[in-house]
């Protein structure tokens, strides 16, 4: 164990280019991947039922799922943009 504190001791994190985080931007950072993930499935949802509706025909049922798929990926959408300001919000005053 006296190794890695030797090894500690004579190496500089910044000399080796590793960044210095404090836990407010890991979680910002951590939580915008889970945004944009969660948005561009959202919007994948969107157009694949999009393209469902278009090519359901006169099937009342395909076009029924097709429209709540539509307006379910809408609301989560939302829901994550929401989220988004929230926690930005958080995070800016919890920064001041």
């Amino acid at each position: 164990m006296k190794i890695f504190s030797l090894l500690a001791q004579t190496l500089n994190a910044t000399d080796l280019g590793i960044p210095k985080a404090d836990s407010n931007t890991v979680l910002h950072n951590g939580l915008n991947v889970a945004y944009f993930v969660a948005g561009i499935t959202a919007v994948l949802v969107i157009i694949i039922a999009g393209f469902t509706l278009v090519t359901a025909g006169s099937d009342p049922g395909t076009v029924t799922k097709a429209k709540n798929s539509i307006l379910y990926a809408v609301i989560g959408l939302v829901i994550v943009i929401l989220a988004a300001v929230i926690t930005q919000f958080i995070l800016g005053r919890a920064a001041a």
